[in-house]
């Protein structure tokens, strides 16, 4: 689930960097998710005994927040990932499911399908992403 997380982290990341530049988190993301991603930032950051999670802001985001920023930037994504709409609504299924991992309980039946089929679906959209030209980059 984490992978399949981090991977939509990464595509983001790729997709905003392409069509916004590098200052794409200040120039596309809501204030608010930003406010909270420097929030857990910050909280992270005092712990330095701890493994860091990422320098950039989208690290600290929720899933439901990356999906929130592919709805909002959508016209954005739309020309590299036609069924953006899709995607959101992928994520959103997932978004109670990953929950109930990342709170260390385990999923049902279904639930975890609904992980595995996620994580296949993002694997394929990365590779398409790749075999169309456009190098995944790493925030």
């Amino acid at each position: 689930m984490y992978t399949a997380e981090n991977l939509i982290r990464i595509i983001v990341n790729t997709v905003l960097l392409l069509q916004v530049g590098p200052d794409w988190w200040m120039n596309a993301v809501d204030p608010k998710i930003q406010q909270q991603a420097a929030r857990f930032s910050r909280r992270h950051a005092g712990s330095p005994w701890h493994s860091s999670q990422g320098r950039h802001g989208v690290y600290y985001t929720f899933l439901g927040d990356l999906g929130e920023i592919l709805r909002v930037n959508g016209h954005l994504f739309l020309p590299i990932i036609p069924d953006v709409d899709q995607w959101i609504a992928r994520i959103e299924q997932v978004r109670l499911p990953r929950n109930v991992v990342g709170h260390m309980n385990f999923p049902t039946v279904t639930d975890q399908r609904r992980i595995d089929v996620f994580y296949s679906d993002v694997k394929s959209l990365a590779a398409k992403l790749e075999s169309d030209g456009i190098a995944l980059r790493i925030p």
